[in-house]
């Protein structure tokens, strides 16, 4: 697995313990920048063999070169079957069995597989608490898509063979350079996903990322990050942080609509790993009794969030779509009558030769 991290010492810690023990071999992380203690309880892990740490001091986010470094560090000086690409708010849970028993199955002439993106939700509650005690509320797939007001929308990332020539593009979401054909519509991981913890935590977070943003617009932030942006550049940055915030009365009426869920299933496992020491959680490699098979139930509600998710796909599609035709009528109007009465000669043999 790579990790790309600053700054994530309340969960740093529990990220790298869970994905130890949900059976990853080795993790590469890149440490970028931190000084709250993350480095400290990155090096705990790399005394034991288990954790290897890059020192990135670039302050402009390049997240697609940092990770494209690791995922070929992976295949070329670790011998990695498959790289699982994550953010220290981000823990992959395999539906049954280690990460490695999902996806062994995996047939060889596929060579990637999308996680199913799970968001829990900020919760108010002592900051004092870990944060996989506060936070047991996570959304249901069906969340609105066709909703615009919506930050949160069904999502997946991907996991793909280890390949020593890979490029891994921003976001994690897309792979360049080499064919490794995707299984599509095949969710055989969850990734479960804690992006915003405490509100001092969501705060510096947010500034952090709108800085690094600044510095290299050219990347588009993801579209969670795109509201919080505006928020910032408004002077609304408190009002964002306030709206993500799931009160008791926003989580009883989740629950009763079917878009809200609780999931205790992370914070069980760490509670199974806690210790008393400087990283807080001990290594318990490959601990597949953690990892229950779903039952028949479990499977059908999955499968109805996954046709969800299916649809959100779809819809992206067509909106890329209808965004490129936009685009191409745009262009076609500053082109002028000049350039399309070329073109109709050209349509019409009019004009030979090369060129």
């Amino acid at each position: 697995m790579t990790l790309l991290v600053r700054n994530e010492a309340d969960l740093v810690g529990a990220n790298l313990a869970y994905h130890l023990a949900a059976g990853v071999d080795v993790i590469i992380a890149t440490d970028n920048r931190s000084d709250d203690g993350t480095t400290e309880i990155l090096e705990s892990f790399a005394r034991d063999g288990s954790v290897h740490v890059i020192r990135e001091e670039g302050s402009d986010m390049r997240q697609g070169a940092w990770v494209t470094r690791m995922a070929r560090l992976a295949a070329v000086e670790h011998g990695a079957d498959w790289v699982i690409h994550a953010d220290a708010d981000e823990f992959y849970w395999p539906r049954g069995g280690t990460l490695k028993e999902v996806l062994d199955p995996i047939p060889m002439r596929f060579g990637s597989v999308r996680s199913f993106v799970r968001t829990f939700l900020l919760r108010p509650g002592s900051d004092d608490d870990p944060f996989y005690e506060r936070m047991t509320v996570r959304l249901s797939t069906p969340a609105p898509i066709h909703d615009p007001a919506s930050i949160f929308r069904p999502g997946s990332k991907l996991i793909h063979r280890a390949h020593p020539d890979v490029r891994v593009g921003d976001g994690t979401h897309a792979l360049h350079e080499v064919s490794l054909p995707e299984l599509r519509h095949h969710y055989p991981i969850e990734m479960l996903h804690f992006p915003f913890r405490t509100v001092a935590q969501t705060e510096r977070k947010l500034m952090r990322a709108y800085a690094a943003w600044t510095e290299n617009p050219s990347r588009p932030p993801p579209h969670y990050y795109a509201k919080a942006y505006a928020a910032i550049a408004d002077g609304r940055a408190s009002d964002f942080i306030d709206s993500l915030a799931c009160t008791s009365s926003v989580l009883q009426l989740g629950l009763a609509e079917g878009t809200l869920v609780v999931d205790t299933r992370l914070r069980d496992v760490l509670r199974g790993l806690r210790e008393p020491s400087q990283r807080g959680f001990r290594v318990e490699r490959a601990a597949s009794s953690v990892f229950a098979r779903p039952d028949l139930d479990d499977e059908a509600r999955y499968a109805a969030e996954a046709a969800a998710l299916v649809e959100a796909e779809v819809v992206r599609v067509r909106r890329r779509a209808d965004a490129l035709a936009a685009r191409l009528v745009s262009l076609d109007r500053r082109r002028g009558p000049r350039w399309r009465a070329a073109d109709a000669a050209l349509d019409g043999g009019e004009i030979h030769g090369e060129g």
